[in-house]
């Protein structure tokens, strides 16, 4: 699939790894970008970037209607990219509670399952076209300091896998990323090594070009993505150290 003369909807597009989704499909030439976010006034300055171009949306990924009302709205959508996510930092059993749990599987679960059912018809429809959801390494392994997080990107990319049998048959190419720490303010307080996200972008574009299904943008998701087939269990055991309180100390010291 060529990206230029594409027309692309991304989700979260306020944000630093949505922000750079714009730009790199502004280079590739593609025809229009929907820019979709929660609040119509955070997408001001990412319109601004070529207002003939870019149309902002409204779209709450937790909110179905909304999404189903958009869907309907962008019938011309060629490449969905479901950046959108949330992450409150938090352990499993440590959390003072369970709502923030919920919040993050409604968003990056339940978020990203609403957008792939809304736009499937929508994609089919301009010849099968690509999803992209950006899923994160944390799908694959668990980093107890954000364990619940790390569920909700778990159940993602689990759904992924789902939504790519299910759509093969309409020639829609599924895409997960799956970086692992990405430099935004989502991952200011977490620890190095971080990857750009021009890379990620740059990464997770090429891959819709070259048809791959998985991608592991950066050195350290890709050097991850190699050890966990050589020793998953090992990959669990040092990573288990990360603890919540780990964090907090991390926060202090910013």
């Amino acid at each position: 699939m060529q990206l230029a003369g594409s027309i692309a909807l991304v989700t979260g597009a306020n944000g630093g790894i949505g922000q750079e989704f714009v730009k790199a499909l502004l280079t590739a030439g593609v025809a229009k970008i929907y820019a979709a976010g929660r609040r119509m006034e955070s997408l001001e300055a990412v319109k601004a970037l070529d207002p003939a171009k870019i149309v902002p949306v409204k779209i709450d990924v937790t909110n179905e209607a909304e999404v189903n009302e958009a869907a309907a709205k962008c019938q011309d959508v060629s490449i969905l990219i479901n950046n959108a996510g949330v992450t409150r930092d938090q352990g499993v059993i440590s959390a003072p509670s369970m709502n923030d749990a919920r919040q993050e599987m409604e968003t990056n679960y339940f978020g990203t399952m609403a957008m792939c059912r809304g736009f499937a018809p929508v994609l089919k429809a301009n010849g099968g076209g690509a999803i992209i959801n950006i899923v994160s390494f944390v799908g694959k392994v668990s980093l107890p300091f954000m364990g619940t997080y790390c569920a909700s990107k778990a159940a993602e990319l689990s759904l992924t896998q789902c939504v790519r049998a299910e759509l093969a048959a309409q020639g829609t190419l599924v895409i997960a990323s799956m970086p692992a720490t990405v430099d935004t303010e989502f991952a200011k307080y977490y620890p190095p090594p971080k990857v750009a996200p021009a890379e990620v972008v740059k990464v997770t574009l090429q891959a819709v070009v070259d048809g791959v299904e998985d991608v592991y943008p950066g050195e350290q998701a890709a050097q991850l993505s190699q050890q966990i087939l050589q020793d998953p269990k090992g990959i669990e055991k040092y990573l288990s150290g990360m603890l919540p309180a780990m964090l907090d100390q991390l926060k202090q010291q910013m």
